[in-house]
Formats: C-alpha cells, sequence, structure tokens
C-alpha cells in the first residue's frame, strides 16, 4: 500500500508561478513511478506529467516549457513546478503512483498504469 498526500495549491493570478508537493509514505519501494493528473469542473482527469524512478520525464503538451516535476531521489516525494500558469491550468492537482513496469514510458502518461491516488489539491488561476 502506498499513501500519497498532496499540498501547494492555491490562487493565484495568471502568468504566477506555484509548486505543488507530494509525499508518499508505505510501499514506495515498489513504485516504478510518481505522476500528476488534473481534473477541471466537468472534464475528464487528464495527464500532467509524469517522472519515472529511471530518471526520465514526460508531460503532456499543454504543459511543455512551463510545468517542471522533479522529485527528492528516494521514492519519497515529487514535485511539480508550474510556471506562467494560465486560467486554463485551473484544475484539482492529483498525484499518482504506479507499480507497473513498462519499458516504454509513454505508458506513464495513461491513468490506467497509476494504482494509487491522493485525494488532491485544489490550484485556481484568475484572469
Amino acid at each position: 500500500q502506498v499513501s500519497l498526500r498532496e499540498s501547494g495549491g492555491g490562487l493565484v493570478q495568471a502568468g504566477d508561478s506555484l509548486r505543488l508537493s507530494c509525499a508518499a509514505s508505505g510501499r514506495t519501494f515498489t513504485t516504478y513511478a510518481m505522476g500528476w493528473f488534473r481534473q477541471a469542473p466537468g472534464k475528464e482527469r487528464e495527464f500532467v506529467a509524469a517522472f519515472r524512478w529511471s530518471g526520465t520525464t514526460i508531460y503532456a503538451d499543454s504543459v511543455k516549457g512551463r510545468f517542471t516535476i522533479s522529485s527528492d531521489g528516494a521514492k519519497s516525494a515529487v514535485y511539480l513546478e508550474m510556471n506562467s500558469l494560465k486560467p486554463e491550468d485551473t484544475a484539482l492537482y492529483h498525484c499518482a503512483a504506479s507499480t507497473l513496469k513498462y519499458n516504454n514510458g509513454d505508458y506513464y502518461g495513461a491513468r490506467k498504469t497509476y494504482n494509487y491516488w491522493g485525494q488532491g489539491t485544489q490550484v485556481t488561476v484568475s484572469s
């Protein structure tokens, strides 16, 4: 079992920056990657970014160049640095962890790859 807890959300203005944190506990040694997803009201939960413990990262096209995912190197935390925020980035941001191993890193962009989820932290960007 892996438990995840997000923090760092808030209300900001367009163009501002925000840093989200996700603390993992439990059997984190069983995970192969952690990621961030977001869900806006009335929309499906969508992929944002993922960090594989092998060191590679992947991003959704909508956040490339603006968001950066990183980890503490110990499988116990991941962070999401969000710059140049836009109103369309407004959503509930969820941290997720996967115990599934894939050689093709693209699989970590899929919601079904993740079997542990946090409750989420709200990010609201005003125009």
